[in-house]
């Protein structure tokens, strides 16, 4: 799980120095997030269950090193305010992939990456709306989620190549 954590750590850090060459405020690749796609489905059974046993990793696993990626990430970067944003966003991509898990195999890693970074984007439109009282801040969700599902099946097809190869 550290090492896990670390590397999703570094990703997300590097990732945050790098603008992505598209004119769409907010978005990015994400591709932390293909760490925690490889540990879903490299660790995890769809139940939830350790699959792997040299790898034993069961979804709370998967969560606690989500959770200590985004945590660190925000102390590291120094984008504090971020953290709401990307601890929404975090959570509720996580639950959609976890239920996605039990229904998709190692070769559709590439669709849950997609639903994760859409879930991704509601969970944080939700917060920007909390946050700032705007409603109309929904409208700009159909952009966030044509660029969700191009950044998700990249950083799905990250995870799915790298656990075909282990």
């Amino acid at each position: 799980m550290a090492v896990l954590t670390a590397v999703s750590l570094i990703v997300f850090i590097i990732e945050a120095q790098i603008p992505l060459p598209v004119p769409v405020p907010g978005a990015k690749l994400g591709l932390s997030n293909a760490v925690t796609l490889f540990a879903l489905f490299l660790g995890c059974q769809g139940d939830g269950s350790v699959v792997n046993r040299t790898v034993p990793l069961t979804t709370g696993n998967v969560l606690m090193i989500l959770l200590a990626r985004i945590i660190l990430g925000a102390v590291f970067t120094g984008r504090v305010v971020a953290f709401i944003y990307s601890i929404t966003g975090g959570i509720l991509a996580f639950a959609a992939m976890a239920v996605m898990r039990k229904f998709v195999t190692n070769k559709q890693i590439w669709a849950c990456g997609a639903v994760g970074a859409v879930f991704h984007n509601i969970g944080q439109i939700c917060a920007a709306m909390v946050i700032t009282g705007t409603p109309a801040i929904a409208a700009y969700l159909p952009v966030l989620i044509i660029v969700g599902v191009i950044t998700g099946v990249i950083t799905g097809l990250t995870a799915q190549l790298t656990v075909s190869r282990i």
